[in-house]
């Protein structure tokens, strides 16, 4: 049986700029950053997030692509994260993410457990999200609809609020 307290759960999601950072159409999205980075780092249940010397990760390279830009976290449980995804300041965020993102149809965000003090890199979340991609969600690589409790082997099915899944 796993201990619960032993892992914490990494999310990572990834997105396709429509346009350089430093551009109007990205104005309120680059404005929105540090105050939703800080209402993360207050949330109940946050662990740690990805962030490069200016507090944010929009200049951390994923996948060698310079359009794509990276949002990595671990979370103490599934709870945690949904409840500030879904609330406030991200939510609102989220709700406009198709103004700034491009549209994909490959999946873009992922969960997985890691051990509790586990800080993941970059590689790690593109491994995890290629994995996805390719097998679907497993214990190794889930989502907010079908996820896997620390050391589970079926999954369960949640329920994420219409029209706010967890890609972006």
């Amino acid at each position: 049986m796993t201990d619960a307290v032993a892992y914490e759960l990494a999310q990572v999601n990834i997105a396709r700029l429509k346009a350089p950072l430093d551009t109007p159409l990205l104005k309120d999205f680059v404005d929105s950053l540090d105050p939703v980075n800080a209402d993360a780092d207050a949330a109940d249940g946050f662990v740690w997030r990805l962030q490069s010397e200016e507090g944010d990760a929009t200049d951390i390279a994923v996948f060698d692509d310079s359009w794509l830009i990276i949002n990595m976290s671990v979370w103490r449980d599934a709870n945690a994260l949904t409840a500030f995804m879904y609330q406030g300041r991200h939510r609102e965020m989220l709700a406009r993410r198709r103004e700034w993102f491009e549209r994909v149809s490959e999946a873009m965000a992922t969960l997985w457990w890691v051990p509790a003090g586990h800080r993941p890199t970059v590689a790690e979340a593109e491994e995890r999200l290629l994995h996805l991609r390719a097998h679907g969600p497993t214990p190794y690589a889930f989502t907010l609809r079908t996820s896997f409790p620390a050391g589970a082997s079926v999954p369960v099915t949640g329920e994420v609020p219409a029209g706010l899944g967890c890609s972006v």
